[in-house]
């Protein structure tokens, strides 16, 4: 059954699993940069994905990787011109990944259902009035510093709170923008300006993150710390340990999960929610 905003927007009512599939329309993404350019192997990702049972393509035009360089929203907007409505044909529900206001109401002009910003509304405020006019989702994360910076040794005294508490911050600057509070979700931003013993914490104490009453999405993805976890260092090759990381923040209440590799993770948490389901009965 394909869902619905509705029902992405009620899940951290309903417990239903959200699967996002992560489409880079970027020559520098971190594990998957230049592949997906051309509209036509965007086009057979997407489809590939939505097979695979991805509920949402989450299509981005700007690299946010650690250490890199912003790019203009005219040119976000040339790389998205003909994948965004491409991927709307599909029948997909689509969220543009940007912190701009003019990407945004672009990619929501052709089509696309959700903002996901990264800076959570901060880098443009005016991306906050933008979701407000259209009635959209917005996805709201944390972020340290920038992308260019957020690496250069992040410190906290408690990451699950201090995390709460700039999340709790950004929904209230997207209610006084005008946006709806029962459209805004939430992400800790997982690798984001953090080390390894916060990205850690943070998926643990993903319930004290659920409190703020939003749906809670979890972007682990083939990311840095499950390499160092794990010892595995090629970040295509880090699918089990983005399963667990999902799966392990399922249990605290997360129920959005945005990833590259949709198919295990869509068989993954049938297993896991079926025996959940057996074990509460």
């Amino acid at each position: 059954m394909s869902v619905t905003i509705g029902d992405i927007m009620n899940s951290h009512r309903t417990g239903r699993a959200v699967v996002m599939g992560v489409l880079n329309i970027t020559p520098d993404s971190f594990s998957d940069g230049g592949r997906f350019l051309d509209p036509a192997a965007a086009a057979g990702q997407i489809r590939r994905m939505l097979d695979e049972g991805a509920d949402v393509i989450d299509v981005g035009a700007e690299s946010t990787r650690p250490g890199s360089d912003r790019v203009s929203p005219a040119e976000q907007i040339g790389r998205l011109a003909e994948i965004v409505p491409a991927a709307v044909e599909t029948g997909a529900l689509v969220s543009i990944d940007t912190t701009s206001a003019e990407v945004a109401d672009f990619a929501l002009g052709a089509g696309a259902a959700i903002i996901n910003d990264v800076s959570a509304g901060r880098d443009d405020p005016d991306i906050l009035t933008v979701a407000a006019q259209r009635d959209v989702p917005l996805v709201l994360m944390h972020m340290l510093g920038s992308p260019k910076t957020m690496q250069a040794e992040p410190r906290y005294d408690d990451v699950v709170a201090e995390v709460r508490e700039f999340l709790a911050a950004r929904i209230e600057a997207a209610v006084a923008a005008g946006a709806s509070r029962e459209n805004v979700i939430v992400d800790p931003g997982i690798g984001f300006g953090k080390m390894l013993e916060h990205n850690v914490a943070l998926i643990a104490g993903v319930g004290a993150l659920a409190q703020l009453g939003r749906p809670v999405l979890l972007g682990p993805s083939r990311k840095r710390f499950i390499g160092e976890l794990t010892g595995i260092e090629t970040p295509a090759d880090r699918v089990s340990g983005t399963i667990a990381a999902c799966l392990a923040a399922r249990t605290g209440g997360a129920t959005i999960f945005r990833v590259h590799d949709v198919a295990p993770l869509v068989q993954a948490l049938a297993v896991f929610d079926a025996v959940k389901a057996g074990i509460e009965d």
